[in-house]
C-alpha cells in the first residue's frame, strides 16, 4: 500500500503524519480517515477550493486534474505548479507528500450577502 505523508501543519497536523492509503481514495478521504480535517466546504464534490494541497512528492503518479478541477484551481490562495484539490486527487501506487496550505478561501463564506 502507497504512503501519504502529511507535512506539518499548525492547525491540522502539528507534527506531520504518515499513513497508509488505499489506492483509488482521494487525498482529502485519506486524511478524513485519520483525523486530518482538511476543510472542505462543499462536501468534496469539486465546487470549491477549501480543500486545495500542494504535492510536494508524487505529483506525476496522479492522474492529470480535469479542466473544472483547474477551473477552481485557478482561485486558490497559494496556488502553486503541484497544486491539486485534495478531493479530486486520487491515491495511485506511489508514496505522496503533501502539504496543507496554510490558509484556503472559501468563497462561499467570504462572499459579500
Amino acid at each position: 500500500m502507497p504512503q501519504v505523508i502529511f507535512l506539518p501543519h499548525a492547525e491540522h497536523c502539528p507534527d506531520g503524519m504518515v499513513v497508509e492509503a488505499e489506492t483509488g481514495k482521494s487525498i482529502l478521504e485519506v486524511a478524513h480517515d485519520n483525523h486530518i480535517e482538511i476543510e472542505s466546504a462543499c462536501g468534496g464534490v469539486n465546487a470549491c477550493t477549501t480543500c486545495h494541497c500542494i504535492i510536494r512528492e508524487g505529483f506525476n503518479s496522479l492522474e492529470e486534474a480535469d479542466e473544472l478541477e483547474e477551473d477552481y484551481l485557478d482561485r486558490a490562495w497559494g496556488l502553486e505548479p503541484t497544486s491539486r484539490l485534495s478531493c479530486q486527487a486520487k491515491v495511485g501506487t506511489e508514496d505522496l507528500t503533501v502539504e496543507i496550505p496554510k490558509y484556503s478561501l472559501n468563497h462561499a463564506a467570504e462572499a459579500p450577502h
